[in-house]
């Protein structure tokens, strides 16, 4: 396993980190969550990333239980905060009022001290940036988390944000968008003033909610237990991607895979890990065997003849439109 900076800071992660966005507490059992976890540890992976929203916060308490008894200090440790988390009307957002109370529950979930990274994990036009940003002042200043990173935030709201970060002298140093060799929204607008301002990528979907497989193919049902076949939660993510136009592009991906010697998961995920913005992809998996097969996407190294070959394959299904990078209008 090799390791990247966060953006300009000292901390080191994974430059593969697991996630379980999705599939903890809510799409496998624990055991077969605890079990991959373990796959990922053995792999080399430090970096796990979640969120308070995961399955009602099923995801961080599964995540908690599977890490306890590792040294504390050889993990980085991720969470978020900004969807629901209750049903009351402050039991969402960036307000003040969430981000403390949500901090200390995400902690108790985790069963742990303080977060390496704490996450907007949208925008939130309901509140003051600046009292957002004041939150997590104080709660980098109480120790309770190390670093402070966003997700899926426009250009000009990372700018923002950065600035008033450096006002009051707390690190935000990442982004967390979706990016992948099909997904590229980040590209035109995100990724040049994050390079600017020493803001790294942390990027989820790599393999395009799994699409970048190839296990979906035109003409055919989604394979039974797939993503595409979970209507509690994968489903409706992975549908923007279930196009033939889309799916035919990717089966010419499976061939250039071959010659490079690798499974078309470990080119996927090889793919985003070539911009050097990107600190780390999130992998997530169901199963133990998915997780040792990404993890070995880490140091591999795309040549520009295939890099281009990639691009000839997906230049017509390739979503690239920066607008594509947005949060709720309203409180969700």
């Amino acid at each position: 396993m090799e390791f990247r900076h966060l953006g300009r800071s000292g901390l080191l992660i994974s430059e593969i980190a697991y996630g379980n966005w999705i599939t903890h507490g809510s799409q496998v059992e624990e055991d077969a969550a605890v079990a991959c976890v373990r796959a990922a540890l053995d792999e080399g992976i430090t970096t796990f990333d979640t969120a308070d929203a995961y399955a009602g916060g099923r995801a961080e308490e599964v995540l908690g239980r599977a890490l306890k008894g590792e040294r504390r200090a050889g993990l980085e440790i991720f969470t978020k905060v900004f969807w629901p988390t209750g049903p009351g009307p402050n039991d969402r957002s960036l307000s003040r009022k969430h981000i403390m109370e949500s901090i200390d529950a995400s902690l108790r979930r985790l069963q742990t001290d303080y977060v390496d990274l704490y996450q907007a994990h949208r925008y939130d036009y309901s509140t003051p940036l600046e009292e957002t940003m004041q939150a997590f002042a104080d709660v980098v200043r109480s120790g309770k988390a190390l670093y402070i990173g966003v997700s899926e935030w426009t250009a000009s709201e990372i700018r923002a944000g950065w600035e008033l970060a450096q006002d009051l002298k707390i690190p935000l140093v990442s982004n967390q968008p979706q990016y992948s060799a099909l997904w590229r929204v980040i590209e035109a607008e995100v990724v040049p003033t994050s390079i600017e301002l020493g803001i790294g990528q942390v990027v989820f979907s790599p393999i395009a909610q799994g699409v970048l497989t190839g296990k979906y193919e035109v003409g055919k049902q989604p394979p039974q237990g797939s993503r595409a076949t979970d209507q509690q939660g994968g489903a409706g993510f992975i549908a923007r991607f279930l196009r033939d136009d889309v799916l035919g592009a990717v089966a010419k991906l499976k061939p250039l895979a071959e010659q490079a010697g690798l499974s078309p998961a470990q080119l996927a995920v090889a793919w985003v890990l070539q911009n050097s913005n990107v600190s780390a992809a999130i992998i997530g998996a169901s199963r133990p065997e998915q997780v040792r097969d990404n993890a070995a996407a880490s140091g591999v190294k795309l040549d520009a003849d295939l890099m281009k070959a990639i691009d000839a394959a997906l230049d017509e299904v390739v979503e690239r439109d920066p607008a594509q990078t947005k949060s709720p209008a309203r409180r969700p």
